[in-house]
């Protein structure tokens, strides 16, 4: 990119395959935090909005997509988890489950939760949602946590659903490439939310933004997106320089109050807790990055007893109801990224419009 981006009239390969006006994608966030309205906003404005909708069953996959169309006419991502539980994950027996809860009571009692029905399965089947996303539509699937089958991608081509895949490594971004996804999320450990690596550990893919960025767009054909501690304008124009097409934010938005997340959340992210993050499997299983609470700090003293996902994360949606009545944060993730303590925003169009601002205009000032 060079002196602004009003300068390049026909954008970015990636702004070209998305149909979008700018290099901006909004991060999708699921557990609820993820709202039609926030998606349709950035998309009006002229980003890629995103719905997280791992968490949705099918039927929702197409009532969220449908919804979205009313609301905007612009192209919108809807994502999902291609892989949707870990070993140990799938189910539990009656012993396995009340050994489980074992762990959790305290914390059901302190909140005066009674024990949950064990259920059939704690997760949605990525293939119901994903034969539910391809009847519905959206212009865009993104996804993280793997490769969709062939025939899933097949499938997007032969609809004009264009696709999005999300890598933390070289070879995770190789195999994504080979795979024939359409654009590919260079996603480094600052950002908040989960950790989507799926060829190795996620602790032991913690590359940061800046190193990624590069080493990914050098050796894969698809337009790179780049994500991870980026809140403002003068992030877009780094990863733009490092080789990437577009800049994705997750913390800057899911701090607009029309995202999902709890006032008190928001709060949270404008406050100096916000210079606190830390990665842990404490929330859902998997790593992820959130502000430090009194969950994630007890919880360190017992990570052998973490359960695997998404069993850890289904008995916290247990408590959530109940902490969040309360107005709460001690007993509830709170995903943050490490650039959060820049956050300036409080809504998507004030986000968006400096965004845009800060890309179109000469570098007299992208910090606003």
């Amino acid at each position: 990119m060079s002196e602004t981006w009003s300068g390049k009239s026909s954008g970015t390969e990636a702004v070209r395959r998305l149909g979008v006006k700018y290099p901006i994608v909004q991060g999708p966030f699921g557990g609820g935090l993820s709202t039609t309205k926030l998606a349709a906003t950035v998309s009006n404005l002229g980003g890629l909005g995103s719905f997280g909708a791992y968490n949705l069953p099918p039927d929702d996959v197409l009532r969220v997509t449908k919804e979205l169309k009313s609301l905007t006419s612009r192209p919108f991502a809807v994502n999902l988890w291609v892989s949707d539980h870990d070993p140990g994950g799938l189910s539990l027996t009656q012993e396995e489950f009340d050994r489980a809860y074992a762990f959790f009571e305290p914390f059901f009692r302190e909140l005066g939760v009674d024990k949950p029905e064990r259920p059939r399965r704690f997760s949605q089947r990525f293939e119901d949602q994903v034969d539910a996303l391809l009847e519905a539509r959206p212009p865009v699937f993104s996804f993280v946590f793997g490769v969709p089958p062939a025939n899933v991608l097949e499938a997007c081509r032969e609809r004009g659903i264009v696709t999005i895949g999300a890598a933390t490594s070289i070879a995770e971004a190789q195999a994504l490439d080979n795979a024939g996804v359409d654009l590919i999320v260079a996603t480094g450990f600052e950002a908040g939310g989960h950790r989507p690596s799926f060829l190795a550990r996620a602790e032991d893919s913690l590359m940061g933004t800046l190193a990624l960025t590069p080493l990914v767009a050098d050796r894969v054909k698809a337009p790179v997106i780049s994500a991870g501690g980026i809140t403002d304008a003068r992030g877009i124009r780094a990863v733009l320089t490092l080789g990437a097409q577009a800049g994705q934010l997750g913390t800057a938005f899911l701090a607009c109050e029309e995202s999902g997340a709890t006032p008190e959340h928001r709060a949270a992210l404008f406050s100096d807790k916000a210079r606190a993050t830390v990665l842990t499997r404490a929330f859902s299983g998997r790593l992820a990055r959130g502000l430090r609470n009194r969950w994630s700090e007890e919880m360190s003293a017992h990570a052998s007893r973490l359960l695997p996902f998404p069993v850890q994360g289904w008995f916290l949606s247990q408590l959530r109801p109940a902490v969040v009545k309360a107005g709460r944060t001690d007993l509830i993730s709170l995903w943050s990224g490490q650039g959060a303590p820049n956050l300036r925003h409080r809504t998507a169009t004030e986000l968006m419009d400096a965004l845009v601002h800060g890309l179109t205009q000469p570098e007299e000032s992208t910090r606003q």
